[in-house]
C-alpha cells in the first residue's frame, strides 16, 4: 500500500485533503502538521522524511502571508525555495512521486489573456519569487515532479477571502472590494480531488500544470457572487488597488489557462459559482 504524505496538513487543501482520504483506503496517509514536518529546518526536515518514508508527497505547506514575507523574507524563502528543493530531492533519491503547490503570484499580471504554463514569470512580491525560486529547485532536483499552480483558494478551513466576506457582510452595512485585480478563485475541495484523480491516472505525466475554477472575475465580482448565495444585505462597492495599499504588490491579471491539466489528465473543472454555492450549503 502506497503511503502518501500530506504536509500543511492544518492548511485550507491539506483539510480538504483529509476529508477525500476517507474515501481512498487503498492509501495510507500521514498528515503532518508543523510537528511532524518542519518546513523552516532542513536537517529536522531532512530526518522527518527519512522517518515517514512515503511513497508519494503531496506538498500542501508552504508560507502564505503574501503581506508578512515583505518583512520575513528569509523565513519565506526557507519555507518556500529551500524545503521544496529538499523535499523534491528526497522524492528523487526515493523514487517518490511528488506534487508540489505553487501560486499565480509568480507571474506579474501585466497578461490581458489567460496564463499558460509556459508564460513569463516574473514575481512582483517576496511571497510570489520564493514560491517561483521553490518551482526552480523543484524541477532542477526532481523533473519527475508535478507543480499545481493554483489561485485565489478558499474553503471552509482556515483563513480566506470568502470566510473574512462572509464575517464582514454579516458585521458591517458596506464595504468596499478591490476592482482591478481579475483572476479565478479556487474551491479547495476541487483542487485537492484534482491532486487524487491524478494519483490515481494510469500515467504519471510531470510537469507545470494550472488549476483554478472556470471564469474570469475581479475580487469585487467574487465579493458580489458571496453576498448573493448568502443573501446578505450589505451594500458592496468597487475600488482600485491604489485606494486599498498594502505591503505587498498583487498581480493585477492572472488568470490561469487549464487547458493542458484538463487535456492531460481527463479533468473536468466546476465554474467558480457552481463550487462557490457549496460553501453555503449547510
Amino acid at each position: 500500500m502506497a503511503k502518501i504524505l500530506v504536509t500543511g496538513a492544518n492548511g485550507q487543501l491539506g483539510s480538504e485533503l483529509s476529508l477525500l482520504s476517507l474515501k481512498y483506503p487503498n492509501y495510507e496517509w500521514v498528515f503532518a502538521d508543523r510537528t511532524k514536518i518542519t518546513l523552516d529546518n532542513l536537517d529536522l526536515l531532512k530526518v522527518q522524511l527519512n522517518e515517514i518514508n512515503p511513497n508519494i508527497i503531496l506538498n500542501c505547506g508552504a508560507y502564505t502571508a503574501v503581506d508578512k514575507a515583505e518583512s520575513e523574507k528569509e523565513l519565506a524563502f526557507a519555507i518556500n525555495h529551500l524545503a521544496v528543493e529538499l523535499i523534491a530531492k528526497y522524492a528523487s533519491d526515493n523514487n517518490s512521486k511528488l506534487i508540489h503547490i505553487s501560486t499565480d503570484y509568480v507571474f506579474d499580471g501585466s497578461s490581458s489573456v489567460a496564463l499558460n504554463e509556459q508564460a513569463e514569470t516574473n514575481p512582483v512580491n517576496v511571497y510570489g519569487e520564493s514560491k517561483r525560486a521553490g518551482e526552480i529547485a523543484c524541477l532542477k532536483e526532481n523533473p519527475g515532479s508535478i507543480i499545481i499552480r493554483t489561485s485565489w483558494v478558499y474553503s471552509k478551513f482556515g483563513n480566506n477571502f470568502v470566510k473574512t466576506m462572509q464575517r464582514l457582510m454579516q458585521e458591517k452595512e458596506a464595504i468596499n472590494v478591490v476592482n482591478d485585480q481579475i483572476g479565478s478563485p479556487t474551491y479547495a475541495t476541487d483542487l485537492a480531488q484534482a491532486m487524487i484523480d491524478i494519483l490515481e491516472y494510469p500515467d504519471w505525466i510531470p510537469g507545470i500544470y494550472n488549476y483554478s475554477n472556470e471564469g474570469e472575475i475581479s475580487w469585487y465580482e467574487f465579493a458580489l457572487s458571496i453576498k448573493e448565495f448568502g443573501n446578505y444585505k450589505c451594500n458592496v462597492g468597487g475600488i482600485p488597488s491604489a485606494s486599498y495599499p498594502t505591503p505587498a504588490k498583487r498581480p493585477e491579471f492572472s488568470l490561469l489557462d487549464k487547458k493542458k491539466i484538463k487535456e492531460v489528465y481527463s479533468l473536468d473543472i466546476p465554474g467558480y459559482k457552481e463550487s462557490l454555492k457549496k460553501i453555503f450549503i449547510k
